[in-house]
Parts: structure tokens; sequence; C-alpha cells
């Protein structure tokens, strides 16, 4: 029987049934409706977690370990944060699936390994949302094979597991090919044993913060293989140093030391690299004193993230941490950023578009303070009328539909200021009621002018009351929902300088340019050098290419060409810890 071509046709046409999926835009995450179905999808799959986990369920599944024979080099790329909008994800898949990049004077061949460390979609997981943001994406990018097929294997993160990671198994699990990349694995986890005595471990920790009981065992019969002076490489679903390190919480961190001790350090061998995802930037915080690394690179086509926040130095592991017998505590000094501390400064300086870049989330305040303005105006002419309320209870009655409403808003303003971490304390608690008196305050004082304007400025009569109407109408929705959203950027701006919702100063901008990837060669003696690649300006011009060669991507840029760089010199890492091989 003869198996089915590993591309389409190429494409003539931007039509959907050409190209096989349909391009995307970048997410608005400030937009009503992804805040609502995210935050919804969030809470079922926390609930999947707990009562119907996946990971338990996949010990059923085969056991694999993909081996490499201990050729002279291998090549391997990291990407992470992939499937947002088309621009940016074809930009860097494109760069991806080239035979060779030319940077600042090293020549990098292809991977023949492709590792996704985590949210290969966006906003939510579904097997149309993959398609058309992720895998027609990287077909479109590499659409035929050129010789010998690569291997992708990919990571779970959070926004893959929104249905239960039902989806995830079905892309990337069953062996079927992703573009001109074979996929292997079986499971949402994995162990690869690379050439001259390395070895890559990805571990699926996502909404727990456990490693469940099948998945132990599967990386305990693959580290029995494992020998002293074996060096790992590490990749995890969120980069769980940073905030450990830096005195925040360490449940997720304990769980990378726990594996650490019964895996890898339990057979004599060392995790020299840790790689993640999940934050869009790269930051590498390097061992003072040693080479290892610990190393954030989700800049694959999602949403730019802030860097200016980050701490100086981490102590790992931190010594708040409860995993029993940890390994020696190191210091990590911040070694690199991208983008800089400046840029990223003035990138979240931009929320002040707010408006602009999410015109649903003007809406939105629109909306809310058109019905907040009029339960004022109700308990004020209740209150300020000629027959007054009566009595106490008349009093509450006149107000009992703004306070409510005002009551609502700081529920929300404080699940806003709690949206990454729910466990944050009073910083956040207060963070949260001074934004939503913010917003009341608006509503109040554009009452007091609606009042104004009806009895000091607009004629008597008909006409004073039909302007008034359109002024509470039409003017609140308009201009006062654009002045509250800039309410929440400025919010946004200060809360986000004592780490508060820093996430969502730069998510309501969805930023596409300052995108990459990692390069990864271990070379004939076992060295591994990791090259951080940038692009720095994404193209947003694209057109067909129907008559290029099969394996050439689909559509080329009409842009200016896409030129990658390099983010930093190429780090080295010996496999054996070079503070251990000390006399």
């Amino acid at each position: 029987m003869t198996p089915p071509p590993r591309s389409r046709p190429r494409p003539r046409t931007f039509a959907e049934t050409e190209l096989g999926f349909k391009p995307q835009p970048a997410v608005r995450w400030l937009a009503p409706k992804v805040l609502i179905s995210t935050g919804i999808q969030s809470v079922i799959a926390t609930i999947f977690g707990s009562y119907a986990d996946k990971r338990e369920l996949q010990g059923s599944l085969p056991a694999t370990v993909h081996r490499y024979d201990d050729d002279d080099e291998l090549w391997i790329d990291f990407v992470a944060d992939v499937g947002d909008g088309f621009d940016a994800t074809y930009s860097v898949a494109t760069l991806l699936a080239a035979e060779k990049l030319d940077i600042d004077g090293h020549e990098l061949p292809r991977g023949r390994l492709l590792i996704m460390g985590g949210d290969q979609v966006y906003p939510s997981a579904s097997t149309r949302n993959y398609e058309d943001r992720t895998k027609g994406v990287y077909r479109a990018a590499f659409p035929a094979l050129n010789g010998d097929a690569p291997t992708l294997f990919a990571l779970p993160g959070n926004h893959d597991w929104y249905d239960g990671l039902t989806s995830f198994l079905r892309v990337f699990a069953q062996k079927r090919n992703f573009g001109g990349w074979d996929t292997e694995q079986t499971r949402s986890y994995f162990a690869i044993e690379l050439p001259h005595r390395w070895w890559l471990f990805a571990i699926d920790t996502q909404f727990d913060d456990y490693i469940d009981a099948p998945q132990l065992e599967y990386f305990r019969r693959a580290s029995a293989e494992l020998r002293p002076g074996d060096g790992v490489i590490l990749c995890t679903s969120a980069p769980a140093w940073v905030d450990a390190g830096s005195g925040g919480h360490t449940k997720s961190y304990d769980t990378f030391e726990f594996f650490d001790r019964e895996i890898v350090r339990s057979q004599g061998a060392s995790v020299r690299v840790m790689l993640s995802g999940d934050r869009h930037h790269y930051v590498r915080y390097a061992e003072h004193g040693g080479d290892r690394q610990r190393i954030t690179c989700g800049l694959g086509g999602a949403y730019l993230a802030a860097t200016h926040e980050l701490p100086q130095k981490l102590v790992l592991p931190p010594p708040t941490s409860r995993v029993r017998e940890p390994s020696v505590p190191a210091d990590y000094e911040l070694a690199e950023r991208y983008p800089d501390r400046w840029t990223s400064e003035r990138f979240a300086a931009g929320i002040f578009r707010l408006p602009w870049r999410n015109p649903g989330f003007w809406a939105m305040t629109g909306i809310f303070q058109t019905i907040m303005t009029l339960a004022v105006l109700y308990g004020l002419v209740q209150t300020l009328g000629s027959h007054g309320p009566e009595g106490f209870f008349g009093l509450v009655a006149s107000w009992t539909p703004a306070i409510l409403v005002g009551f609502g808003l700081v529920l929300g303003a404080l699940a806003f200021a709690r949206i990454e971490d729910p466990k944050r304390g009073w910083p956040a608690t207060i963070a949260g009621v001074l934004h939503a008196t913010g917003h009341v305050l608006l509503s109040i004082a554009w009452a007091f002018v609606v009042i104004w304007l009806y009895s000091s400025v607009l004629p008597d009569g008909l006409v004073g009351d039909w302007a008034t109407l359109v002024i509470v109408t039409v003017g609140t929705p308009l201009l006062v929902g654009f002045v509250d959203a800039e309410l929440v950027a400025v919010y946004l701006m200060i809360a986000s300088r004592f780490g508060i919702n820093l996430n969502e100063v730069m998510a309501g901008q969805s930023i596409e340019d300052y995108k990459g990837f990692l390069r990864l060669r271990i070379d004939d003696q076992g060295g591994l050098t990791i090259f951080p690649v940038k692009l720095e300006t994404t193209c947003r011009a694209w057109a067909t290419d129907p008559d290029a060669e099969r394996h050439l991507p689909w559509l080329k840029p009409e842009c200016d060409p896409l030129r990658p760089e390099l983010i930093e010199e190429p780090i080295t890492v010996a496999r054996v810890s070079t503070v251990d091989a000390r006399p």
C-alpha cells in the first residue's frame, strides 16, 4: 500500500482550501471573549488535573526512549510558545525549516531534533486551533522532505492542557508527520538519549506541581542507563527557578529538585542545563563559578513578555526548599536578557495604546461604565430628588444597584490582580481594591457631570431630556469607556512595578516582533554549545510561491528578508561540571 504524501500540492492563492488551514491574527488577550473563555477553560483544566489527569492514564501507552547514535555531532532546535498569530509563528517556522542559517559568522544547520517546549497553541487547545495556528503553519514552512526527516517532540504547556490534553495527544503522540518533521513520542513527557553521554528529559508537571507515578516510573526506567558523568538537559513547562530562586514560591521548583535527586543525581549524572518557555522572552541565568545554565526562551510566536523586572540573582535550590537531601545550593546570576531592559520598559509604556490594540476591551469598559453610571444616577436622583429616600431602608434601596455593581467590580479587580498567581498576598489585594476604587470614582464623577449638564447647561423640556439620554447611552461608552480603558493601562503600569499583572501589561499589546529560538550543538567531543537566535522584526506580508521546489516554504516574504542574529555569543557547557572537575 502506497503511503500518503507528506505534503499537499503547493498553493497558488491564500484560499483556505489550498493552504489546508486558515492563517490567524495575533490573539487579543484582553478582549472580553478571550478573557472569559480562557478563564473558564483554565478552571476546567484544573478540574481535569485533579479528577481526570491524563498523565495517570498515559501509563497504558507505550513507553519509548528515542535514541541517537554517537556520530560526529547532533544539532537540536528548541522553540516554545509558538501557536499565536500567523506572521510571527510562520517567520520563526521558516527559519527552523531552513537547511542552514548563516548568522554572525556561524553556519548553523537545521536541527535533526526539534523540541517544542510548551504552549503549542493559543488561546486554547482544540484540533482546529492546532491546525490553524501551529501544524498548518509549520507544514507551510517545511512542506516536504529534502533528505532525512528531522524529528519533533513537544512538551505541553498550560494552554495545551485547556482541553485536558486531548488534542495535544492526537497531534503529537500518534506518530503522524508534522510537515517535514516526524513525531515519535507516545506520551506528554519523553526521554531522549543524545550522543556522547548526553540526555534530554522533558517532564510534564502542568497544574499539579508533582510527578505522577507512571511518569516517574517511565523516567526511572530510562535513567537506569545513566552513568556517572553523564550530562542531562532538563526541559520543563515553566521556569519555576526564577520565582523560587528569588524568594518566591518554591513548590514547583521542589518538583524539579525531587526529580533531580531521584532520577539524575541518584545515577551519578548531572543536570547541566534547564530549558523552558512559558515566559515569552529570552533570559539566561548562569551559575556563579560554574557553567550550569537556566534558560527561558519563549520567543516562538506568542506576544512579547517583559524583562525589566527580573531578579538579578537566584539561589538554587532555595533555602526554603522542602525536598529531602536537596543538592548543594548555588548562586545564579542574570547573564543575558532579550529584549534588553531599556527596550522592555519602552514596550511596557505602550500599554497606553490599550483601547486601540483591544477595541473589544474598550467596548467592555464602555458597557461597564454605562451600567455603573446608570446605577449611580439612580442613587443620586433618589437621594437628591425633591422627595428624597424614605428613611434608612429607602436610602439602602436607592443605592443597592450601585453597591452590587461596585461589589462585582471589586471581585473582578481582585481576581485580575491574582490572575498570574492566585496565592498572592496583601499587595495583590491592595492593588485590586485600589484598581476597583478608581473605576467607581470615575463613574461617580461622570454621574455628577451628567446631572450638572442636565440641570445647568442643557435646555429644559424634551430637548434636554433627549440630550441627556444621548450623553448617557452614547457618550458614556465612547468617552468614559475610553478613559476607563486608559485607567486600566495606568493601573497596569503602576502595578507591574510591584510584580503584579506584569504579564498583562505586555499581553494587552500583542507585540509580534522580537522572536527567536535556540539552536544547540553537541560536538564530536561531547561539548554542548547553545546558539540563542533572535529575529528582531517579523514579516507581515507574504506571497505564495507555487513554482518553487517541493521542500521550500509555500509562502515567501514580500517584506525585507528575514534577518536572524545571535542574541549573545554562543554559550558552551561541559558535560561534567567544571566545579566538580576541579582538583
